[in-house]
């Protein structure tokens, strides 16, 4: 039986992990962990989990627990995850998994140097929808251009940490991260970053960004993020030489999803039928952790993602906030 401990007393964290454990039989839940005693307390008591940790240290050092979700706001992803790594626990990180590429590789050099299975949260991966995508490209033929693009609309607060640079927060961070992996993800190479722009607040952080990239065999690619103005959209388009294929909602599928498809000149609208990106991720990542089968998003593919997203910040001019050990990782 696995026991889960999460880092950060995070509202993420009930649909991502704390309910999808609790549809199983071979992983519970056994404690939470917040910087305030009485945060990890109340968290505790709302979700049924028997043990509250005041500090992170303090849920590492639990002997009871072997995984560690860690659900904390970017800056604190490289920090915790490797002392997790070293305290001996396989990790789960919230996307974005570090703040740059250079914290990315170390926490994968940590995984492997203490032989634990470390993975990048990008539940949308796992799910049958996205799964029947990559499916596809056989049939698709060659892939002539892409377009993905994800907004929302949270309201500005400077209070918000997903709005705080030094938090790891922004349009690109926040929400960027999905599309440029749903475009890496179908191509299954590495983008050049042509151009990018970004809109920014007073605080600095990006709440829109744009890029247009280039895939191997000059296959081109655009990218957008809002993080402020909606509605609520996630799409992904892939043109080919035998058709065109959009899946609408790639992130959240199981709350809804459409693809509309024209192969070989026959169209269709059709959904896929499965349960919640969550549930297929944890399932996956147990497999790793009890068998070392490979994620598709562990270690080399968080490297890519990270990279990818620091030249799209990069060319766009965005001046970033970095703590200490991020610029020095």
């Amino acid at each position: 039986m696995h026991r889960v401990g999460i880092l950060g007393a995070a509202g993420i964290a009930p649909r991502a992990i704390i309910e999808p454990a609790r549809r199983r039989d071979d992983v519970v839940i056994g404690a939470i962990a917040s910087r305030r005693a009485e945060t990890a307390a109340a968290y505790a008591a709302d979700h049924g989990i028997p043990a509250a940790h005041a500090g992170y240290e303090a849920l590492l050092a639990d002997p009871t627990i072997d995984i560690v979700y860690n659900a904390l706001p970017p800056a604190g992803h490289a920090e915790w995850t490797i002392k997790a790594l070293a305290a001996g626990k396989h990790v789960l990180c919230e996307k974005p998994i570090a703040m740059t590429a250079a914290e990315a590789r170390s926490m994968v050099a940590a995984a492997e140097g203490y032989g634990r299975v470390l993975a990048e949260a990008f539940h949308d991966r796992y799910h049958p929808a996205f799964l029947h995508l990559l499916s596809l490209r056989p049939r698709l033929g060659a892939v002539r251009a892409l377009r993905a693009e994800f907004r929302v609309d949270i309201p500005y607060d400077p209070k918000n940490i997903r709005y705080d640079p030094a938090q790891g927060g922004g349009a690109m961070m926040d929400l960027g991260c999905y599309p440029l992996h749903w475009l890496r993800s179908v191509m299954g190479t590495e983008p050049e970053v042509m151009t990018a722009s970004a809109r920014l607040c007073e605080l600095g952080s990006d709440t829109q960004i744009a890029a247009d990239l280039s895939f191997p065999g000059a296959v081109p690619a655009t990218m957008f993020a809002d993080i402020q103005d909606g509605p609520f959209r996630g799409l992904l388009r892939v043109e080919a030489e035998n058709g065109t294929i959009e899946l609408d909602n790639p992130c959240l599928p199981h709350t809804g999803h459409s693809f509309s498809e024209r192969i070989a000149g026959v169209y269709r609208v059709y959904t896929v039928a499965g349960g919640t990106t969550y549930d297929y991720q944890l399932a996956a990542f147990l497999e790793a952790v009890n068998t070392g089968a490979a994620l598709p998003t562990g270690g080399a593919d968080a490297i890519g993602n990270m990279a990818a997203l620091d030249r799209i910040y990069e060319r766009a001019g965005v001046q970033r906030t970095l703590t200490q050990a991020s610029s020095a990782a």
